[in-house]
C-alpha cells in the first residue's frame, strides 16, 4: 500500500501517488496471495498508518491486521502518530536490517508494550533511497527491483533517470 504523501519523506522529485501506486502494481504481477490497495491513495492527504489500520478496520471488522516494517523503522515507532493506538490495531512483523537488530528494535519499542514478531529471513539490504540514489546516476536497478518496475523507472524517466532504457534499468 503506497502512502498518497508520507509525513516524514521528503516530496521533492516524488513522481506522485499514481506513479508509485502503478509500480507496486508492476512489483506484484500476477504473485498468488498479494495485491495492491489504494486505500491511502483514494484518502488523500498526509499518510498515516494509525489512521489506515483505522479505515481496514472499520471495513474488515474482523481482520487481523500485522504490519510488517524493517527494523529500522520499527525503532522510529514511538515518535508516529498515536504510537500506542497503532500498536493495539496491529501486530508486528520486523525483518531486521544490518543498521537495526532485534534488540534495538525492543529497546526502542519497549514503552509501546507492542507484541513484535521477528520475520525468520536473512537481511535485505534494499531501500527506497538506494534505488532512487542509483537511477539518478545512471545506474542499473533490476537486482534491486522487479524487472517491470525498473523498465517502469526507465520509460517514465522517474527518479531523475539519466538516459536510462528499459535494458540498462535491467541489467546487472
Amino acid at each position: 500500500m503506497p502512502a498518497h504523501s508520507a509525513p516524514h519523506k521528503d516530496q521533492q522529485g516524488d513522481p506522485g501517488p499514481e506513479r508509485r501506486l502503478q509500480m507496486c502494481r508492476l512489483a506484484v504481477g500476477e504473485e498468488v496471495g498479494l495485491q495492491v490497495c489504494g486505500l491511502e491513495i483514494e484518502r488523500g492527504g498526509l499518510s498515516y498508518t494509525v489512521d489506515t489500520l483505522r479505515a481496514i478496520h472499520e471495513r474488515y471488522p474482523q481482520a487481523k491486521l500485522t504490519f510488517i516494517v524493517g527494523a529500522d523503522m520499527a525503532s522510529t515507532l514511538p515518535g508516529w502518530r498515536e504510537p500506542e493506538a497503532l500498536v493495539e490495531l496491529a501486530g508486528l512483523a520486523v525483518a531486521e536490517r544490518e543498521d537495526a537488530g532485534r534488540e534495538d528494535v525492543l529497546r526502542a519499542l519497549a514503552s509501546l508494550r507492542a507484541k513484535v514478531a521477528f520475520l525468520g529471513m536473512g537481511t535485505i539490504e534494499v531501500s527506497s533511497s538506494l534505488v532512487r540514489e542509483r537511477v539518478a546516476a545512471g545506474k542499473p536497478v533490476g537486482e534491486l527491483v522487479a524487472p517491470a518496475v525498473a523498465e517502469y523507472i526507465a520509460e517514465h524517466r522517474l527518479y531523475g533517470a539519466r538516459m536510462a532504457t528499459a535494458a540498462q534499468a535491467g541489467a546487472k
